[in-house]
């Protein structure tokens, strides 16, 4: 017979071990989410570059649509790019930004449009950009993206 005043455990041991999973798999979600939730959106455009974007000039834009040689539609975005400051570029970063006919986005892809392995941007030079697409979503409004600096590397 069992002594009354013998004490047993106040939980047992899968009660432990399930609140013991449990909180793993709660820390485990919480990590997951607020880690790879967000990828990297690349460089931001800092403080310096803002300021200077006033002295960059896009003109002559223009979008056409052709078809390439297996018959996919490969639109191109064309202009011209002038450093109107005084410093030299080394890179400049565009973000293309397309829309659906309810003006959702449905695309934002960031392309570089000066190069340092092709020269750079002197203050007052312009230089031609072009920009090709060959996988839009079937949802854009066909209209012309917005393209919005997004980084700015000075020399």
């Amino acid at each position: 017979m069992a002594d009354k005043n013998e004490s047993k455990p106040l939980f047992s041991a899968p009660v432990v071990l399930f609140g013991v999973l449990a909180v793993a798999a709660g820390v485990g979600i919480w990590y997951l989410e607020n880690t790879s939730g967000n990828p990297p959106r690349g460089p931001v455009l800092t403080s310096e570059a803002k300021a200077y974007v006033a002295n960059l000039q896009l003109a002559d834009v223009e979008m056409k649509a052709t078809e390439n040689a297996i018959h996919q539609q490969v639109v191109e975005i064309t202009g011209n790019i002038t450093n109107n400051g005084d410093r030299f570029l080394r890179s400049v970063q565009v973000h293309c930004v397309f829309h659906d006919p309810y003006g959702l986005l449905v695309l934002r892809e960031r392309i570089e449009i000066v190069r340092a392995r092709q020269g750079g941007l002197k203050p007052g030079e312009t230089r031609p950009f072009r920009l090709p697409f060959d996988s839009l979503p079937q949802s854009w409004n066909q209209r012309m993206p917005q393209l919005v600096i997004a980084q700015i590397l000075f020399g």
